[in-house]
């Protein structure tokens, strides 16, 4: 095994914690800027994400400290982490995708490189997260 290094994206929302926390933990806010899911908030809690032309990849909520971290595995291989900070009534969100690996690959059997280089681009600056909590 050869890990790659984590994808970690750090922004700074113009939005309150709390708006910034329902969009990353709750259902309906993930589905908002993200993808649709059958997420709960409730640790140890099974969920689905619905990728698309890929189909659904399987997720569990493994840490779950409200208005601060949700982590969640995703996948076979990944873990999805989203770490909130206030900071002068804006919040500053730092995502982080791990598990990544130069010899596996996805369940749908693409190369973990290859779609790391994917995700990371993917993640950008979240720009669909910050329109949907500043717009």
């Amino acid at each position: 095994m050869t890990p790659l290094p984590d994808i970690r994206k750090t922004v700074l929302l113009d939005a309150p914690l709390q708006k910034v926390w329902d969009a990353v933990a709750t259902s309906q806010g993930l589905a908002s800027w993200w993808m649709p899911n059958t997420f709960e908030p409730a640790l140890g809690r099974e969920f689905v994400l619905h990728t698309g032309p890929y189909g659904d990849s399987p997720c569990k909520v493994t840490v779950l400290e409200p208005l601060r971290r949700l982590v969640f595995s995703w996948g076979k291989d990944w873990s999805l982490a989203f770490e909130l900070r206030e900071a002068a009534g804006k919040t500053e969100l730092t995502l982080v995708h791990s598990g990544w690996d130069t010899e596996k690959s996805t369940e749908f059997g693409q190369p973990h490189p290859a779609i790391r280089g994917f995700m990371e681009q993917g993640w950008g600056d979240l720009v669909k997260l910050h329109a949907y909590v500043e717009g």
